[in-house]
């Protein structure tokens, strides 16, 4: 959430709407992307401990484009495929009431906006049911970098 928001703020003040995109996961954390727009395509700004989950050049044409382009990186410490949902955009312009953009505390308006998105499934239940986990190098290779607490 935080890198979602420092990116947010840094497209703001270069122009762009201060857009979020909330990633929803099962048997594993949410994830949150700062959304960009040039030349009608979209990228994302987002960051991670998993390698595949942090910049995405603006060449996707719809969210759901982009959204999907998270799949094969987005998985849990069972090696499971858990990405299941994406959000509308979600705009944090109205929210600069809550000053989302430079309080020193936290700023819980940002997720309960999120949480309160329209989400839309990236494929059918069926599919999900039938995933196979991640291979050991794949797994193994999205890890690197990855800080430990």
């Amino acid at each position: 959430m935080e890198g979602a928001l420092l990116a947010a703020a840094a497209l703001r003040v270069n122009g762009h709407r201060p857009l979020l995109m909330d990633l929803e996961a099962v048997h594993d954390d949410d994830h949150v992307i700062a959304l960009y727009r040039e030349r009608g395509l979209w990228g994302g700004i987002a960051k991670s401990n998993f390698a595949g989950l942090r910049f995405r050049s603006p060449v996707y044409r719809t969210l759901r484009e982009l959204a999907l382009s998270y799949f094969e990186h987005y998985y849990n410490l069972r090696g499971e495929r858990t990405l299941r949902n994406y959000s509308v955009p979600v705009n944090l312009a109205p929210l600069d009431r809550c000053h989302w953009m430079t309080a020193e505390e936290d700023v819980w308006c940002v997720p309960e906006r999120l949480i309160a998105a329209k989400h839309s499934p990236l494929f059918p239940h069926k599919v999900a049911l039938a995933l196979p986990r991640l291979d050991r190098r794949s797994f193994e290779a999205g890890l690197h970098g990855r800080v430990k607490h």
